[in-house]
């Protein structure tokens, strides 16, 4: 048995509605499958991106785990990027915040960053010379 890849992450919101505009701007498609919660209002949105169409879901907080912390931490999952610091400058403008700064991670060409997006959840982008070898870049 082995971990095969990635397949969906879920972001936690308040107002799925509105988390799901702010995706659809960052990523410039719209979610490809919505479901409300019992009182109507969308309890859930899910986006399929990059190479491997893997899966971004937003989720209404109000089906978080129970003691599922308030603030932004524990893991942290980077989203591959070819232009670090041209990602990091477009979710500062659309409003998320600086959670770690660009950062090199040795000497190989790894650099990671992360910001919180406006739904309290952390978002990392990196540059991986390993996702490049597999994928290819769109520089």
């Amino acid at each position: 048995m082995n971990l095969r890849g990635f397949a969906t992450i879920n972001y936690w919101a308040d107002d799925v509605a509105a988390a799901a505009a702010w995706y659809t701007e960052l990523l410039g498609v719209e979610p490809y499958f919505q479901r409300p919660g019992p009182d109507g209002a969308p309890a859930y949105a899910e986006f399929r991106i990059g190479d491997n169409e893997a899966e971004l879901g937003l989720v209404s907080r109000a089906f978080a785990p129970p003691g599922l912390p308030a603030e932004p931490g524990g893991a942290l999952m980077y989203w591959h990027v070819d232009d670090l610091e041209g990602m990091v400058a477009r979710l500062l403008e659309l409003g998320a915040t600086e959670f770690q700064p660009v950062t090199a991670r040795g000497d190989l060409g790894f650099v990671t960053a992360s910001v919180v997006d406006p739904f309290g959840n952390v978002l990392g982008v990196m540059y991986n010379p390993h996702y490049v070898e597999q994928f290819g870049s769109r520089r």
